[in-house]
């Protein structure tokens, strides 16, 4: 799965936040909130060994998620343009003074289903090629983010290695059925070509036999 983690929050209150994975990236999301720097709109990104953190914070409203570098910039950017839409929309002026984890219970739903449209549906890419590049997205830096952090020793992104599989292990078993599919199909022709083959044979072989000089009764 391209994305693992998202939340959306109000400078560091976090409002709605859902993740695919036994992770802690919410703990380093948070530090991250902390440390982004000025109150101005911005587009950035952290590294983190494979990850990125991904952020984008529009009128005071900030969303986050954390994706595999394979999935590069693009979808990533469109998923939290994408996500601060929704929440403005459902939300309105409700944001400015939510509680924390306020809108949790019901926006962790479309976080997750948003998740997943953009890390295994292709038309989100095509979807985002039709719009043309993100001019916001051109213009990200990625910096690391135990710099950012300002930490000497090495952050550690602990991401449990079976829970990211399950994107491909879904992929995987969705190419399975049809070539499983493909080979019933396969195996039910050649049955039937044999049953043909079968078929004519013992035509051909008792035509021969009842043409033979070896069985009069077939003369009669």
């Amino acid at each position: 799965m391209a994305i693992l983690y998202a939340l959306v929050a109000r400078g560091s209150v976090v409002l709605a936040e859902f993740s695919t994975t036994s992770t802690n990236a919410s703990a380093i999301a948070r530090q991250i909130l902390e440390k982004i720097p000025g109150n101005d709109d911005s587009n950035l990104s952290y590294s983190q060994d494979r990850f990125i953190f991904h952020v984008k914070r529009t009128d005071g409203l900030t969303v986050l998620c954390m994706a595999d570098d394979s999935a590069g910039r693009r979808i990533p950017f469109a998923f939290l343009e994408d996500v601060h839409g929704r929440f403005v929309k459902s939300y309105g002026r409700a944001v400015l003074t939510a509680s924390a984890y306020a809108m949790n219970d019901e926006f962790s739903r479309i976080l997750s289903q948003q998740i997943d449209f953009y890390s295994n549906d292709p038309n989100a890419d095509r979807i985002n090629r039709l719009k043309g590049e993100m001019s916001q997205v051109r213009n990200v830096m990625v910096e690391n983010i135990d710099k950012v952090l300002e930490r000497g020793d090495r952050l550690e992104l602990l991401v449990d290695k079976t829970e990211t599989m399950q994107g491909n292990t879904f992929r995987f078993r969705k190419q399975a059925r049809r070539y499983k599919s493909s080979v019933w199909w396969r195996n039910v022709k050649l049955s039937f070509a044999a049953i043909v083959l079968l078929l004519i044979i013992i035509y051909v072989v008792l035509a021969f036999v009842c043409h033979g000089a070896t069985l009069p009764s077939c003369r009669k």
